[in-house]
């Protein structure tokens, strides 16, 4: 193994060193286009740093995309704007381009079962990403297992992991019950988060007045709400299952490839 005090005689081997992988990798192929170009040096030197940093954006961005944890998803040219009854389409645009996040407020989306909320959510995450943003997506019930932790000191930590990222996406807030030690840790979570003015996205299917339902045992249900809502810009969509209209969709489709066969 080579020093890590030595200079290697390999030219892209130094590149290594240096951490420049794109580069190292594609150095041959570079300078040959180089040779046949009649690049001058200047003109070499401008192709490798700007190709090595489009590389290095390009590897930041799926790097982030992968550990902010939205999964694969269908993005805003499959939505359907026609589809909802009451959709404030001005503000889901807003949110598509972060400036909530700048302002460090939270967003919830508020709608009945298969209204797209988590699609939207998922979307505007996405875009919080391309525009440099650190985010992490779970569902409540994924989140409030994460916070419960096995241990006091791990609790904390998750907790101040949990706050660090520019938004917080919580899926599916209002389709199962918790205790209230989960109420307790989520107040935690969001508390710590309204005091940095750290943006929340909250897809629920509840208003607020409901959702005791959430958390029946809970006293700390009216505080978590307003740390919440204190900062916050509600949407509501008004629309039938978009999952509901696409199973009728294939079911068609199916039905009709079957009477032309």
């Amino acid at each position: 193994m080579p020093s890590i005090t030595s200079v290697p005689n390999d030219l892209v081997e130094r590149f290594i060193r240096l951490q420049l992988p794109h580069t190292s990798a594609n150095l041959e192929k570079l300078l040959s286009q180089a040779d046949e170009e009649k690049w001058s040096r200047r003109e070499l030197l401008d192709r490798l740093t700007e190709q090595e940093l489009r590389f290095r954006i390009q590897r930041n961005l799926d790097d982030r995309l992968s550990r902010s944890r939205l999964g694969r998803h269908k993005l805003m040219a499959d939505f359907d704007w026609n589809w909802p009854r009451k959709i404030d389409r001005s503000m889901v645009e807003r949110a598509l381009s972060s400036e909530f996040i700048v302002d460090g407020r939270n967003l919830i989306l508020l709608g009945p079962n298969g209204a797209g909320k988590t699609m939207l959510a998922k979307n505007i995450a996405r875009q919080a990403i391309f525009a440099g943003f650190s985010t992490l997506f779970y569902t409540a019930a994924e989140l409030l297992d994460l916070l419960a932790g096995d241990s006091a000191e791990l609790r904390r930590k998750r907790l101040r992991d949990l706050t660090q990222p520019w938004l917080l996406v919580i899926d599916e807030l209002g389709y199962l019950a918790y205790d209230d030690r989960a109420a307790d840790l989520l107040f935690l979570l969001l508390d710590a988060r309204y005091k940095k003015r750290r943006s929340v996205i909250v897809t629920t299917n509840l208003r607020f007045q409901d959702w005791q339902q959430v958390f029946p045992n809970a006293t700390c249900v009216v505080t978590l709400v307003d740390r919440l809502t204190h900062h916050a810009d509600l949407l509501p969509i008004d629309a039938l299952s978009f999952r509901s209209r696409e199973s009728r969709e294939e079911a068609q489709k199916r039905n009709g490839d079957d009477e032309r066969s």
